[in-house]
């Protein structure tokens, strides 16, 4: 049987979401887990256009397997009016074999997401994410006030997942308490997925 990971999976643009994406395997990894970070290939208006099997740079494209196999998850996409950006949902939308045979009941899973305003629907985005992973039976984590930077942010942080505020400037580096509570949320999922894994 191979070794149990959690599946870090993100789609971002200007780099922000992928940034809290890598802290939160941090935290992850900080349990004992490994963090499997992968990412899905852009859309495109135009039906010949095609992405290579591997990307240029940075973590490589999800497969079905990759997220079959996980032994929890967490969903990360940038801010687009309020829900979650259209690769992500395409690839979720591609899942229904999964939804099928069962592959993700009572997995932990948890979401994140960044915007360039405060008020840029973070939350709602995160909501948007949460919905598929309900049909799919997972387990939903969220962000408990016990991660005392939650009481204390100015930027990004919500009690639904993990948030950054990139601002006008795209900024896609995190603050400390972005940073902080991106860690603590992989390492809860971290933490409940091990238990949920041993009663499996």
């Amino acid at each position: 049987m191979s070794q149990p990971y959690v599946l870090v999976l993100y789609y971002s643009r200007s780099g922000a979401t992928r940034a809290l994406a890598h802290q939160i395997a941090r935290g992850i990894e900080a349990e004992g887990l490994e963090a499997r970070l992968r990412t899905v290939p852009p859309v495109s208006a135009v039906c010949e256009a095609v992405k290579p099997e591997v990307p240029d740079s940075g973590d490589i494209y999800c497969t079905e397997s990759d997220l079959a196999q996980c032994t929890g998850l967490a969903l990360g996409s940038p801010t687009r009016f309020g829900n979650m950006a259209a690769p992500l949902k395409y690839f979720i939308d591609s899942t229904s074999s999964l939804w099928l045979s069962g592959a993700l009941i009572d997995k932990p899973a948890c979401v994140f997401s960044s915007s360039s305003s405060l008020h840029g629907g973070q939350e709602t985005t995160l909501l948007s994410m949460m919905l598929p992973l309900l049909h799919h039976g997972m387990v939903l984590a969220g962000l408990p006030y016990s991660a005392t930077e939650l009481l204390e942010t100015q930027s990004g942080g919500t009690p639904y997942g993990a948030t950054h505020v990139s601002g006008q400037g795209d900024r896609s580096e995190l603050d400390e308490h972005e940073k902080a509570l991106a860690i603590k949320q992989g390492r809860r999922l971290a933490q409940l997925a091990l238990k949920l894994h041993q009663e499996i």
